[in-house]
C-alpha cells in the first residue's frame, strides 16, 4: 500500500507542475520507399531532397517542432528493394524524426529487414499492440511508448499498428498481436502515471479506426495517423484528389477533451504541419495547420542531393535487372484488355489472386484500365513490369456474394463499344460469357467458378486493385460491399514482380476465360 500511495503522491506532484505548451507537429506517413518525388497529373510532388528543405525550415521557424511517422517507411519503390529501409532511414536521421510508428509494411521481409532499419535509426520505433519480447531480433528494439522532452515538458508518444498485420504482412511466429484497446489504454495510464498529461498517438491504423480510438481511448490529445492513405486538409491543386476529411478531424474523447486526428496523404506529396496548445492539465485548447504540398518549386536541401546521388547510382542497373521470363509474350494492347481476354491480363489477375490467397481469395480481378503495356518474348526486367503497373495501387480482399460479383462483371460489359476501363479481366478458374446481341444491364449469360455456377447467396473472397474497390471506374457495387473488406497495402508492381519471379517460365495463353457472343464484325 505504501508503494501505491507513494507513486500515486509522485504523479499528482508532477501533473501539479505541469505548464502550458504550444508544439509544431510535422508528420509524414506511408511514404513507402519513394525516395524521388512522384508525378500526380503533369507535376511532380514529394521527394527527400524537399521534404529535408520544409523540415529544416520549419524546425527553425516553428515553436517546439516534433518531427512524427505514421509508419510505412518500407515497400513500393526500386529504393527499396534495394536497400530494404537503409537508404530512408539515412533522410530520416538526416531530417531529425524523433518517433515513428510500425507500419504493416516494416515486416515485409520479416523481423530482420525491420531490425537492422531500427538499429540505424536516431529515434525510436513504437508499436503498444505488438509483443516482440520472444523475437531475438526485435525485442529491445520496438517499444509500446517513448517519453520526449519539449521545452522542459514530457510528452508521452504511444505507437499502434494495425490488428491484420499477420494477414497482410510477415512479421513471423514469435510476434505476437496484442489486443489494441487495451495496449493503448495501459501506455496512457503508464505515461499518466509519471504525471505526463500530453500524450500523442503515432498510428498505423487507418482513418476510420483512429476514429474508433479518440472516441474510446481516454487521453489521447493527438493522434497522427497512416496506414489508409488519406488525404485531409483544404488545397487548391487541382492535382490532389477531394479530401476525405479537415485537418485536424476532431474527436470528443471519453476523458471531455477534444482529439486532433492526423493525416499527411501517401508518399511524402505532402508534410503535415500543426501547431497545438495545450494547457496545462494536457488538454488541447488551439490549433492552426494544414499539410504543404511539396512541389517542385522547393528547392532541394544540398546534403539530401548528395546522398541521393550516390544511392540512385545502383538503381538505374536494378532497373535493368531481370526478374521473369516469358516465351510468349504477354499482350496488353488496349484494345484487346478493355474488350476480351488477353494474356497481360490474365496474369495480372492471377497475379492478384495469388497474392491474396494468403486473405482467403479465390477470385482476381483487373480493370482493364489498370493493364497499361505489353511485355515482349523473352527476359522481363523490373522496368518492363513498372511500366504495365505504374499506378502504386494497392490491393484489397472483398468477401463479394455472388449476386455481387456478376453485377460487377455485368457493369464491366455494359459498355464494350467504347472501350473503357471498366471492363473486367479474371484470374484462372473464374469464367464468364456475354452477348453484345443484348443490351447493356442484360448481357451477361453465365459466371462460373471452377466449373459450378456462381451462386448469389454464396460469398466468394476477391482480390482486385483498391482502386476498383473504393468505386473506381464507377463500380458502385464494389464499393457499397457490405462484406469483409480489408487494403492488404501490397503495391500492384510487387505483386506482379512476385508472381513473375514464381513462375519461371510465364507461357500465358488465353484460355476462354471470356467468351464473347455476337461480337459485330469490324
Amino acid at each position: 500500500m505504501r508503494k501505491i500511495a507513494l507513486l500515486l503522491t509522485m504523479a499528482l506532484l508532477a501533473s501539479a507542475s505541469a505548464k502550458p505548451l504550444t508544439v509544431t507537429i510535422l508528420h509524414t506517413d506511408d511514404l513507402h520507399g519513394h525516395v524521388d518525388p512522384t508525378k500526380i497529373g503533369e507535376n511532380m510532388y514529394g521527394g527527400y531532397t524537399r521534404q529535408a528543405t520544409l523540415i529544416k525550415q520549419y524546425s527553425l521557424s516553428d515553436m517546439n517542432p516534433l518531427i512524427l511517422s505514421g509508419g510505412d517507411t518500407f515497400q513500393g519503390t526500386l529504393y527499396y528493394n534495394l536497400y530494404k529501409g537503409l537508404a530512408d532511414v539515412l533522410f530520416m536521421n538526416l531530417q531529425g524524426y524523433q518517433a515513428m510508428a510500425v507500419g504493416n509494411h516494416e515486416f515485409d521481409d520479416g523481423p530482420p529487414a525491420l531490425a537492422a532499419f531500427a538499429q540505424k535509426a536516431n529515434f525510436p520505433l513504437l508499436s503498444a499492440n505488438l509483443d516482440v519480447s520472444q523475437e531475438p531480433l526485435l525485442k529491445d528494439l520496438i517499444k509500446p511508448y517513448a517519453v520526449l522532452s519539449v521545452d522542459g515538458e514530457k510528452v508521452g508518444v504511444i505507437g499502434a499498428v494495425t490488428p491484420d498485420l499477420p494477414l497482410i504482412s510477415s512479421p513471423g511466429d514469435n510476434v505476437k498481436m496484442l489486443d489494441l484497446m487495451t495496449s493503448l489504454n495501459a501506455s496512457v495510464k503508464a505515461l499518466e502515471a509519471q504525471g505526463i498529461n500530453k500524450i500523442i498517438l503515432t498510428s498505423h491504423l487507418g482513418y476510420t479506426l483512429e476514429q474508433e480510438v479518440a472516441a474510446k481511448v481516454p487521453g489521447i490529445d493527438v493522434i497522427v495517423g497512416g496506414h489508409s492513405h488519406t488525404l485531409l486538409g483544404t488545397f487548391d491543386n487541382k492535382d490532389f484528389p477531394k479530401s476525405e476529411g479537415p485537418y485536424p478531424t476532431v474527436v470528443q474523447n471519453p476523458d471531455g477533451h477534444k482529439t486532433l486526428l492526423l493525416a499527411a496523404w501517401e508518399w511524402g506529396k505532402v508534410l503535415g504541419r500543426i501547431k497545438v496548445d495545450f494547457d496545462d492539465m494536457g488538454a488541447v485548447t488551439a490549433w492552426e495547420g494544414n499539410p504543404i504540398p511539396v512541389t517542385m518549386d522547393i528547392a532541394e536541401d544540398p546534403t539530401s542531393r548528395k546522398m541521393l546521388d550516390t544511392l540512385t547510382v545502383p538503381i538505374a542497373a536494378l532497373r535493368r535487372q531481370v526478374i521473369g521470363q516469358t516465351s510468349t509474350g504477354l499482350g496488353g494492347a488496349r484494345e484487346d484488355v478493355r474488350k476480351r481476354e488477353n494474356t497481360m491480363g490474365n496474369v495480372l489477375a492471377d497475379a492478384a489472386l495469388m497474392a491474396g490467397q494468403k486473405g482467403g481469395a479465390v477470385i482476381g480481378l483487373v480493370n482493364g484500365g489498370g493493364v497499361r503495356a505489353s511485355i515482349d518474348q523473352g527476359p522481363i526486367t523490373y522496368e518492363e513490369a513498372i511500366t504495365v503497373q505504374p499506378f502504386g495501387n494497392t490491393l484489397t480482399l472483398l468477401d463479394l456474394t455472388g449476386a455481387e460479383l456478376k453485377t460487377a462483371l455485368e457493369y464491366g460489359v455494359a459498355t464494350w463499344a467504347e472501350s473503357k476501363g471498366q471492363f473486367l479481366n479474371v484470374s484462372k478458374g473464374l469464367s464468364y460469357t456475354f452477348d453484345l446481341g443484348k443490351p447493356a444491364g442484360q448481357r451477361l449469360v453465365t459466371a462460373s467458378l471452377n466449373g459450378q455456377p456462381l451462386d448469389d447467396a454464396v460469398t466468394y473472397t476477391v482480390a482486385v486493385n483498391t482502386f476498383t474497390a473504393n468505386g473506381g471506374d464507377g463500380f458502385d457495387v464494389l464499393k457499397n460491399a457490405q462484406g469483409r473488406r480489408l487494403d492488404t497495402g501490397l503495391l500492384d508492381i510487387d505483386y506482379l514482380v512476385d508472381y513473375l519471379k514464381a513462375v519461371p517460365n510465364v507461357a500465358a495463353q488465353n484460355e476462354g476465360r471470356i467468351v464473347i457472343l455476337n461480337e459485330p464484325k469490324p
